[in-house]
């Protein structure tokens, strides 16, 4: 489920790379892959056992088309997603993994909750890690001409896993994506990332707990999180509230926030000091959240406003915070509405990205600037009043 765009990973594409070629006959495409992997340094011995059973996979373009589970809002998401089951089993791994977790924050900075809700998420703590071959998954999108500047490199990658003994072209499976293991990486993130954390001379993040959370964790301290800062904290917003401030766009101190009648749901905010967003997910009258510095690291995991608001607060409620006031969001937009919506706003000369009618970080940045031009409250939830006005 994990889309990781990992920055370090994209500035080492070469400009021979960046402009390869996809598509074509795929077995043209192979020969190309294994000239420039030789070109790299590997042996023609280890090049031909690594492509030896490489083929296109259908499922793989079938799944990366369809991708609807991202047009539930952020209450459906969640409510589907996190049971009292994850919790309990969350907190017996939080137990049973203790040492590995101390290690975590020790080293890394990385908060134990923020990994278990990773783990929960992705892979159901181990449950299930994926039925798709890695090697034929990664080919097969860096074959369609859709993002091959992402997934090429990780061939080569995967490449190097393989040689190293870390990886079986023909056995290993994960994601449709090509993310492997119990809280789902691509080849890139365990080759430059990877940590031995059992101590036998080897990153199995598909077999070992202990190599797979504290790799996750050096992802994630490589991304810029922040140790010992929260990352969302549930709030309660003023009626009165500049809406046309809210969203990832703007951020104020804590402070600010408070000075404005922002209020913690239960507790206390964090220090005044920090910088933080409010979040709306479903508008001004649904659940409101302040979103720290930490929060935006979550993007480089996933770039999905649902998927990385979900995580994020799974591992709040982890941690021990109570469940979130839904309040009475305005109805959602049907599927179809959502197509419209965005086909208006591109007409209007928004990005929105592709007409899918998923509610992504442009649609809500473009519904709410058209919120403000035509004075409605401008809070980035996409309703039948602004669709009707425009």
């Amino acid at each position: 489920m994990r889309f990781s765009i990992v920055l370090s990973a994209l500035l080492a594409i070469s400009a021979t790379n960046a402009a390869a070629s996809c598509g074509g006959s795929f077995n043209s495409f192979l020969d190309e892959l294994k000239r420039e992997a030789v070109a790299k340094g590997f042996s023609r011995q280890t090049v031909n056992a690594f492509f030896r059973t490489a083929a296109q996979d259908p499922k793989v373009i079938r799944r990366d088309r369809a991708q609807g589970i991202f047009k539930s809002t952020f209450t459906e998401f969640s409510r589907k997603v996190i049971s009292q089951n994850r919790l309990d089993r969350g907190r017996a791994n939080a137990a049973r993994y203790d040492a590995v977790f101390n290690r975590a924050e020790r080293e890394f900075g990385v908060d134990r909750h923020v990994l278990l809700a990773f783990w929960a998420l992705e892979t159901d703590y181990g449950a299930f890690m994926g039925d798709i071959n890695t090697a034929n998954a990664l080919i097969t999108l860096a074959h369609d001409c859709r993002r091959p500047e992402l997934f090429r490199p990780q061939i080569f990658a995967a490449l190097k896993l393989f040689e190293n003994g870390d990886f079986d072209p023909a056995t290993t499976e994960g994601a449709w994506a090509g993310e492997i293991g119990m809280v789902q990486m691509l080849p890139e993130d365990i080759l430059h990332l990877g940590v031995d954390g059992d101590g036998n001379g080897h990153v199995d993040v598909k077999a070992s707990a202990a190599d797979a959370l504290l790799t996750g964790a050096h992802m994630l301290q490589s991304l810029g999180w922040r140790a010992g800062e929260p990352w969302l904290v549930e709030v309660r917003v003023p009626d009165n509230l500049d809406w046309f401030q809210t969203g990832l766009e703007t951020e104020k101190s804590v402070a600010d926030w408070a000075r404005d009648g922002v209020k913690a749901a239960s507790g206390n905010l964090p220090n005044g000091n920090l910088k933080a967003s409010i979040l709306l997910p479903e508008g001004r009258y649904g659940p409101a959240f302040m979103a720290l510095p930490n929060f935006r690291v979550y993007f480089e995991w996933n770039q999905s406003f649902v998927y990385v608001t979900s995580a994020a607060y799974l591992a709040t409620r982890l941690a021990g915070a109570p469940i979130f006031d839904p309040g009475n969001p305005e109805p959602s937009l049907s599927d179809a509405e959502m197509k419209q919506l965005q086909s208006k706003l591109a007409a209007r000369g928004h990005d929105v990205g592709k007409i899918d009618g998923i509610l992504g970080a442009g649609t809500r940045a473009a519904v709410r600037d058209e919120q403000k031009r035509l004075g409605l409250p401008a809070d980035a939830w996409p309703t039948r009043a602004l669709l009707s006005k425009l």
